[in-house]
């Protein structure tokens, strides 16, 4: 390719531009006085494959937010920064920062750097969003226990009746919000630790028949029976409270939610274990209505529910799948959910065996 005066660079001018901006980690383009690409290095390429050294900017880089901060640093002779948010394929969001090359047989010549902001702006709306909810978690019964009292200090303070129903509701709230608490708690130490392995070996099949023995009751209270099959013993990897966490939350989500629908399927839940290559599978089935296909994906997510009004009346959090999420990545584990409209659904959890 043929290049203009302007875009004339010594082989030894460029070659050390090509070795600065390699060494750089950001994305960074380095472009001559007429706008023509000098060099790109390899994280910039990895973002944007089209760039290429020899070619306009403008013919590969088609963005206003960029190409109008080169203008203006061309005017001003000074560092601009912009924002620059890519819609397509996927959003992305960008810090943009050009400056001016001062050396005079470079003059002219500039280099744009490109901080991809995609993930810092997730994280930040994750944690707004999650404050958000989690105010509102906390809100609803405090404003419910705030009523009720000022009820039984005004008009319902002489009135027996009024008062014991009244404080069996102020009590439920109030063990809401001391659950939500808890779960909130148990998330925070749980992500706290999440880089940290647990190493010690857990019979996993003895999680199971505890969870099992201690939920019997409740699975009773609901008219649902608890079928286990599991080998005397299988050993896991991993933390034993945590685990038995994962269990209770996946056993006691499939009491509450699982109920069958039609008069085809025993009112029964199924809890298997089995050892499959490396892993330890267990799955909780349950014969309920399902979970409809687009809820599936945000399941784990944090306070995330199907059915709120059902979720909040049996005294779910919407943080238990959230929290076995943590968990089982923490034990470099794996949930699969499988689930249709009027067949129940299988909650799957691969777990690495413990080995000698």
């Amino acid at each position: 390719m043929l290049n203009t005066p302007q875009d004339d660079l010594r082989s030894d001018d460029r070659t050390l531009i090509e070795s600065l901006i390699e060494a750089l980690p950001e994305a960074t383009i380095a472009i001559s006085a007429v706008d023509r690409i000098i060099a790109v290095n390899q994280a910039a390429i990895a973002l944007f494959p089209a760039l290429r050294a020899g070619d306009l900017l403008a013919r590969v880089l088609r963005t206003p937010d960029v190409l109008d901060t080169v203008k203006r640093v061309r005017v001003l002779k000074k560092p601009q920064r912009a924002t620059w948010v890519e819609r397509m394929p996927v959003e992305r969001l960008f810090d943009v920062y050009v400056a001016p090359i001062t050396v005079v047989s470079l003059e002219g010549s500039m280099i744009i750097s490109l901080h991809d902001l995609t993930e810092a702006r997730r994280v930040e709306r994750m944690r707004a969003d999650f404050i958000a909810n989690a105010s509102h978690e906390l809100r609803t019964p405090l404003s419910s226990l705030l009523g009720f009292i000022e009820t039984l200090q005004g008009p319902a303070k002489d009135d027996e009746n009024a008062r014991i129903r009244f404080l069996g509701i102020m009590r439920d709230q109030a063990r809401r919000m001391a659950r939500l608490i808890d779960d909130l708690l148990s998330l925070s130490r749980i992500e706290q630790n999440l880089h940290v392995r647990p190493q010690a070996p857990v019979d996993l099949a003895l999680v199971l028949r505890h969870v099992v023995e201690t939920l019997t009751p409740m699975a009773h209270d609901n008219h649902v029976m608890l079928n286990l099959d599991s080998p005397d013993s299988l050993i896991v990897r991993g933390d034993y409270d945590e685990l038995l966490r994962v269990v209770e939350n996946l056993v006691e989500n499939a009491i509450k939610y699982g109920l069958p629908v039609s008069h085809n399927h025993k009112p029964e839940i199924v809890i298997t274990l089995a050892k499959r290559s490396r892993n330890a599978i267990m799955s909780v089935r349950d014969f309920g209505p399902g979970i409809a296909s687009e809820h599936l994906p945000r399941l784990t997510e944090r306070f995330y529910r199907v059915d709120n009004r059902q979720s909040r009346d049996k005294g779910g959090t919407g943080l238990g799948l959230a929290i076995v999420k943590h968990i089982l990545a923490r034990h470099q584990g794996r949930l699969g959910i499988d689930s249709r409209l009027g067949e129940g659904s299988t909650f799957n959890v691969a777990l690495p065996l413990h080995e000698d």
